[in-house]
């Protein structure tokens, strides 16, 4: 068995860092994040050039299809480079649930970069399975915590029975800001009234799309997750290396090494978790579910304890506005809770054990 990447992949992996190293260096990432409109568009139309926009779709619908790892690869580059914008909500989760639903003409829009979507999911009672989602097909409620919605053409809104696609100016489509704590995203709360749409999907055939999107977008959050891990950890031992105390590095004492070691363990563990999770899903494996959710559950606490670890190491410095790695903090905070934070997916693991036993019911995610 083989437990690297592929030449391809590493070779993706290298042309995206130095593409996101040219194109959106720390300084860019840290204007579009405080600028209050992170969606950069000349960053969007380079990238859907580059063929990114629609990396995981299928050539038959318009995209690369060249599978979920290699999304994996390229969704860690991002969140090390702390990329924002609408490419998560769109060419991977939204474009996913257009797929899986059979809308391949907006899901060929979405994969050329052409247009930008985004999941009106969560309703008040914050759940992630659609089969407890009040809203139905007639589009009548509130959806919460829409990522980029103010960048977005099209709303692919997941409800009880259907998933119906959106155009954000129709009639009886309102939508406002809420409060987030990632500024290099934006949340909006959608109000539906009724709006005309076209339904993609329904029934059985819409439950397995807002699945398969779920689980798609939850293993790709991991792999950037990670990404952000390894920035965080990269920016804690450079200081150490530099900082000096009692006439010598920081990096020497044995306290900020145990601290740079725990981000190496935790980086390294999520980064396996989250491949092995698009992997699974990409194989189709048995497993692939609970695979998803112990990469989400490792990667939401391990994340946060980088932060933690990361800011130690820095010391004073890295509670100050100049440090980056504030930023990467509120990221992992953002990414926490989104799709499912550790004990929601600790909980569903649990549940799929009892399910493989026989002894309870396997929940979606």
């Amino acid at each position: 068995m083989r437990f690297d990447l592929s030449d391809e992949q590493q070779l993706l992996r290298s042309a995206a860092r130095e593409f996101l190293t040219k194109e959106l260096p720390m300084a860019e990432a840290r204007r579009l994040a405080d600028s209050g409109d992170p969606h950069d568009r000349r960053l969007w139309r380079a990238m859907a050039e580059q063929g990114w926009t629609g990396l995981a779709i299928a050539e038959a619908h318009g995209g690369c299809g060249l599978g979920l790892v290699d999304l994996a690869v390229l969704m860690e580059e991002m969140g090390r480079a702390l990329l924002g914008g609408p490419f998560f909500a769109s060419p991977v989760f939204a474009g996913t649930m257009l797929e899986a639903a059979g809308a391949y003409e907006e899901a060929a829009r979405v994969a050329s970069g052409e247009r930008v979507a985004t999941v009106a999911l969560v309703e008040e009672g914050g759940v992630w399975e659609p089969e407890k989602l009040g809203m139905t097909s007639g589009l009548a409620g509130r959806k919460l915590f829409v990522q980029e919605a103010a960048a977005a053409d099209l709303l692919v809104v997941a409800a009880r029975d259907a998933v119906v696609v959106v155009e954000r100016g129709a009639a009886g489509v309102e939508m406002g800001e809420m409060p987030g704590m990632d500024t290099t995203r934006r949340l909006s709360w959608v109000k539906l009234a009724g709006p005309a749409g076209k339904v993609a999907a329904r029934g059985a055939a819409a439950v397995a799309a807002i699945d398969r999107a779920i689980e798609v977008a939850t293993a790709a959050l991991c792999a950037e997750m990670t990404g952000g891990m390894q920035r965080v950890q990269d920016l804690a031992v450079q200081y150490a290396k530099t900082r000096k105390q009692f006439g010598q590095p920081i990096g020497k004492f044995q306290a900020v090494q145990h601290a740079c070691a725990d981000m190496w363990v935790m980086t390294e563990c999520s980064r396996a978790a989250a491949l092995y999770a698009a992997y699974a899903l990409d194989r189709g494996t048995a497993d692939a579910r609970f695979a998803v959710s112990v990469a989400k559950a490792y990667a939401s606490d391990a994340y946060r304890e980088c932060g933690n670890r990361g800011i130690q190491v820095h010391g004073g410095m890295g509670f100050t506005w100049d440090n980056d790695t504030h930023y990467y903090y509120k990221r992992a905070k953002a990414s926490e809770a989104a799709l499912g934070d550790a004990n929601y997916h600790r909980e569903r693991i649990a549940r799929l054990t009892l399910d493989e036993r026989g002894e309870g019911n396997e929940p979606r995610a």
